[in-house]
């Protein structure tokens, strides 16, 4: 007897960097050309020490640290977010305006649950960060691409255009996950008043808007009073301090859709995690100058990515930014094949465009993602030689 199987499930695809971890099984990487694992957003590396210490602390010695806490998160963290998102946008930000969650996915599906059920749309721009895509997948909601061209940066005035009675919302995340450009200020406030013009929710994921080039906001959405009645804003603590496996992530709205998300988080998690809080409220009040730091490094590797691109004339460099590279490979053959030959032919595991764009997409067979993270100057010389060198 076969067990029955929600079909939207059955219909969605299995998650991009858990198939291209398959790709590295079984295989052997010679001596002198080890992996170089280009494929995930992630900091590898643990947290500072002090953050480590604080942690450990609050396991030892915090009898709270164990026990469930709030749906929303533990008010202190919440008060901490809307201080310092307030003085950063310029903008009112209230402590019950910021929910926590167990890491910015969860934030997403959050706001989707309280957003749109089957058979309602929402608009995503191409390439799209494809965990959005699959929760829209599995919750039967429609995803409609907006293809953002050769700048990788979505029009207001094309979104416009796909708008139909079934939309709910429309979803930016800048700076991009897989593009890696950073949205104009512009851009976002054009996106404000389509939405509000249209009575859509705009979801903004600033996942990693702690490595925005940029001086200052990035936008000024937070400055305007009424902000909550559009905007919904989502956060990750796991790029800035290194918290992934703590899966801390920040929901900013109204208080209306929060009390919405309070019965989807009580049923899928009850609480975040209290140990993640703990180190995120820590990392917030203590690590200011270390993030800037890690920032800076993260810009000297754009940096280095950048100028590396410059000796593969044959391919295009389309977006640069946060941890992203998003480019176009000269060679005729599609990005998920010529993927699964750079790990056996070059020991480079990187993440086709397939991944990021609708089936059948022309462009996405010509794209690929690369995440320097987790590789330093040294490292990502090596990958620009490796690509320089390869020969299909």
């Amino acid at each position: 007897m076969t067990l029955p199987l929600n079909p939207a499930f059955a219909a969605t695809e299995p998650p991009p960097v858990m198939e291209a971890r398959r790709w590295i099984q079984g295989v052997t990487f010679p001596a002198d050309r080890p992996l170089i694992n280009i494929s995930q957003a992630a900091p590898v590396d643990s947290p500072p020490l002090g953050l480590r210490q604080a942690l450990a602390d609050a396991a030892l010695n915090d009898p709270n640290a164990h026990l469930y806490g709030p749906v929303l998160g533990l008010p202190a963290l919440r008060e901490e977010i809307a201080t310092q998102w307030s003085a950063t946008y310029g903008g009112r930000i209230s402590p019950e305006q910021v929910a926590i969650t167990q890491g910015c996915n969860q934030a997403f599906c959050t706001v989707m649950a309280t957003l749109a059920g089957p058979g309602d749309e929402v608009i995503l721009p191409t390439p799209w960060y494809f965990n959005h895509k699959m929760w829209l997948d599995m919750a039967s909601v429609k995803t409609v691409a907006l293809d953002t061209g050769p700048t990788l940066i979505p029009s207001a005035e094309a979104a416009a255009q796909l708008i139909t009675d079934r939309t709910r919302a429309i979803v930016l995340v800048s700076p991009n996950n897989p593009g890696g450009v950073e949205y104009p200020a512009e851009t976002l406030a054009a996106f404000r008043d389509l939405c509000r013009a249209k009575g859509l929710a705009l979801i903004v994921d600033e996942t990693y808007r702690d490595f925005d080039s940029r001086s200052g906001a990035p936008h000024d959405l937070f400055q305007d009073p009424d902000w909550d009645d559009t905007l919904i804003q989502l956060y990750s603590f796991s790029k800035a301090y290194r918290l992934t496996g703590h899966r801390v992530g920040a929901i900013v709205a109204s208080t209306a859709r929060l009390a919405e998300a309070e019965k989807f988080l009580d049923t899928v998690a009850i609480c975040p995690s209290q140990l993640g809080q703990i180190g995120a409220l820590w990392g917030m009040r203590n690590l200011a100058q270390w993030l800037a730091g890690e920032r800076d490094e993260i810009l000297a590797r754009r940096r280095a990515m950048e100028e590396g691109f410059k000796s593969l004339p044959d391919w295009k460099l389309l977006g640069c930014g946060a941890y992203f590279a998003y480019v176009e490979h000269p060679f005729d053959m599609a990005s998920d094949a010529l993927c699964k030959r750079l790990v056996t032919e070059a020991s480079l595991l990187m993440l086709p465009g397939t991944m990021f764009q609708p089936e059948g997409s022309e462009a996405g067979k010509r794209q690929i993602r690369i995440a320097f993270a987790n590789v330093d100057a040294k490292g990502i010389a090596e990958v620009i030689r490796r690509l320089q060198a390869f020969r299909p």
